[in-house]
């Protein structure tokens, strides 16, 4: 029976050491194997100069990026900064003012019946079909992708033991808690086998065991071929999970590239705290500490 990831094409970027499927610690296993290192592997997403304004509201102002095939590409910013923004224009959902963007070397506005073919998306505002069951909704979107009924069927099993669904199969996807609903989504996101992945805040309202499943689940994809780009307010799990990372700070990219060397000599959290222009909300609130009593 084939696997959901199955037609993902390999790449000689899988963790050495790692058999396929078993989670990896970015920070304890860095070196990956084979002769093409992930900088020097095809870009299988290109943006250039992207903007987008709301009214007065610049929200996005000439970004530029590059993302690798067998990427796990982290985006951080905070509130507002213009990370959804970005995401929905990459995968279609709203058109940039200007720029461009290529999606394994098709652009996104041009063709995008064949660039979106090759993108699964998690958006950060849900909106399924929630009147349909678990079974339904990922049937529905494998169908929608081009899938046949059998292949579609098979793969629903598949995703479903490995988020652990098979209970939530038969019922209503409006009965879901936060976290199941999240992983349903993910699993429509990845029934089609995408060749790049884009997650909008993939861990919120997750509970730890189910974001330690999805994390392998991830990992796996990406070791053999696939390409993950997400955003995220978890500073650790970025630092522990992703190989590369962009800080949005006012719709501009402030720093970008391997983790490791846009942390520096510190965290991850530490050197978006510096960018982001933070530990200031407690500056002139010395009444704070003279206490009422």
């Amino acid at each position: 029976m084939p696997r959901p990831l199955d037609n993902v094409e390999p790449v000689p970027s899988a963790v050495e050491g790692v058999e396929a499927g078993a989670p990896v610690d970015r920070a304890e296993s860095p070196a990956r194997a084979g002769d093409t290192e992930p900088d020097e592997s095809p870009v299988v997403l290109s943006i250039r100069n992207l903007s987008r304004s709301f009214g007065d509201t610049v929200a996005v102002n000439g970004i530029d990026l590059d993302v690798r095939r067998g990427s796990f590409y982290g985006i951080v910013g905070p509130n507002g900064a213009g990370k959804t923004t970005t995401l929905s224009m990459v995968t279609g959902l709203l058109r940039p003012d200007s720029g461009t963007i290529s999606v394994n070397g098709l652009d996104v506005w041009k063709d995008p019946a064949k660039a979106k073919k090759t993108i699964g998306v998690l958006p950060d505002r849900l909106r399924l079909f929630d009147r349909l069951t678990g079974a339904q909704l990922l049937y529905y979107s494998g169908v929608l992708r081009g899938l046949d009924g059998r292949t579609v069927r098979a793969r629903v099993k598949d995703l479903a033991s490995a988020f652990g669904l098979e209970d939530a199969l038969n019922r209503l996807v409006a009965d879901y808690s936060a976290g199941m609903t999240k992983k349903v989504a993910l699993a429509s996101a990845l029934i089609h086998s995408p060749r790049l992945l884009v997650l909008d805040e993939p861990f919120e309202s997750v509970d730890p065991v189910s974001a330690a499943n999805v994390i392998e689940i991830l990992q796996d994809y990406v070791a053999n071929g696939g390409t993950v780009v997400l955003s995220s307010h978890g500073m650790d799990l970025i630092q522990r999970v992703c190989d590369h990372v962009a800080i949005i700070v006012n719709g501009e990219v402030l720093d970008a590239g391997a983790v490791d060397d846009v942390r520096r000599d510190g965290t991850l959290e530490e050197r978006f705290v510096e960018l982001a222009g933070g530990r200031k909300a407690a500056e002139g609130m010395e009444w704070l500490h003279s206490f009422s009593d």
